[in-house]
């Protein structure tokens, strides 16, 4: 019979082992779970479409994929993106944004600032460094690390694009190698700054180019789309807003309140974002603006990018994807109209970063013009890019 002490230390071993194992295994797990694909009826992809698609030049305003677990240089069979789908899809350009707080019953219609956060907890299950646990600057900071880690190891395949200057070396060395990924990084929401001013400077060192300014519930610069107040821009917000626009940020809308929205076109002419939507015309979700402010942002000359999960085109199936870009190209114009997948953003979409071409048979189905398609799928993120980011 074994002594006290010997099964102790089986029980012991085998506790480590069980903590071992769970934090090796479940956050995998869990991102399974929670970035789906769901069964769909996907178009027969004709000749046509596929020649377009080698073609095409594409870009994604937003994508969660820093915020798992996930060696994004390796392939996956689960979630939405990593290099190799990107390369797969023919992707050129890719915003990574930074999610550092999410309130636990996330809904679009009201969540308290001080609800319960899973992103603390996410970090203490993907073993984040320490510094995250109470900081939304160094959750942040932590999610762009892993990019820039990227960038620095594979140069052939991943070029981190902070200026125009980049931005022109990128589209050269892509000449030669088709596979280049150009990887930009934002913000989901401007609590990252912590409440303070100086984190916006601190940010843009470490290479964010797109800021947005809330995520599902108010904050110190003002109110959600999905938050408690519905209020406007805060004396805080107008003074960070003025400070990412000296630097040379490109300000994102997604999730503001409609007063947010309202009161930024009332402080300046510069053409606002909205990274992740859908229209309020084609999807009446709690999630979308209205298209009447949709069309004051492209009056404006901004950039509105569709996504492909429910909350956004509602019935999150191709078919209703391209129906939703085509709403809103003939509600503000082709040129205004960009993707915004929000692919690993705990949604459930119809395919990922691989399979694309199936939104351009969709589209193409639909009636669009190539030069449309081309513009939508990536020409008009480009001219964005070119024209709003710094020297």
């Amino acid at each position: 019979m074994p002594s006290k002490k010997a099964t102790y230390k089986v029980v012991a071993i085998i506790v480590i082992l069980a903590v071992i194992a769970f934090f090796v295994f479940f956050p995998a797990q869990l991102d399974r779970q929670t970035n789906r694909l769901h069964d769909s009826n996907l178009p027969v992809i004709s000749e046509q479409a596929r020649a377009l698609h080698g073609k095409l030049f594409i870009g994604d305003w937003h994508s969660d994929s820093l915020m798992w677990k996930r060696d994004l240089i390796d392939k996956h069979d689960y979630g939405h993106v990593d290099i190799p789908r990107l390369q797969q899809g023919n992707v050129a350009l890719q915003m990574f944004t930074t999610v550092t707080k999410s309130p636990d019953g996330i809904n679009y219609e009201e969540n308290s600032t001080d609800a319960s956060d899973n992103i603390t907890k996410l970090a203490l299950v993907n073993l984040w460094p320490i510094s995250t646990w109470d900081s939304l600057a160094e959750r942040a900071l932590f999610q762009a690390s892993k990019a820039l880690a990227l960038a620095e190891r594979f140069p052939e395949q991943v070029s981190l694009i902070t200026s125009k200057s980049d931005l022109s070396q990128f589209l050269e060395k892509r000449k030669v190698n088709p596979k280049l990924l150009g990887m930009l990084l934002g913000t989901e929401g401007s609590h990252a700054l912590d409440g303070d001013l100086s984190n916006i400077q601190r940010l843009f060192d470490s290479g964010f180019r797109m800021m947005s300014l809330q995520h599902f519930f108010d904050n110190k610069l003002g109110g959600s789309l999905h938050g408690v107040s519905g209020e406007g821009l805060t004396e805080f917000g107008k003074n960070a807003i003025q400070t990412m626009r000296s630097i040379g940020v490109m300000l994102d809308v997604s999730h503001s309140s409609e007063q947010v929205v309202k009161d930024i076109l009332a402080m300046s002419n510069q053409p606002l974002l909205i990274s992740h939507t859908g229209f309020y015309g084609h999807c009446p979700s709690a999630r979308n603006i209205s298209d009447d402010l949709m069309q004051q942002i492209a009056a404006n000359d901004g950039l509105i990018a569709v996504g492909y999960w429910d909350g956004a085109v509602c019935e999150p199936n191709v078919i209703e994807i391209a129906k939703a870009i085509k709403y809103g190209i003939e509600l503000v114009g082709s040129e205004h109209i960009a993707l915004g997948s929000d692919y690993d953003g705990a949604t459930s979409v119809p395919f990922d970063t691989s399979e694309l071409v199936y939104l351009t048979q969709a589209l193409l189905d639909l009636g669009l013009s190539e030069l449309q398609i081309k513009q939508v799928m990536g020409g008009n993120m480009l001219r964005y890019l070119q024209a709003h980011l710094p020297d």
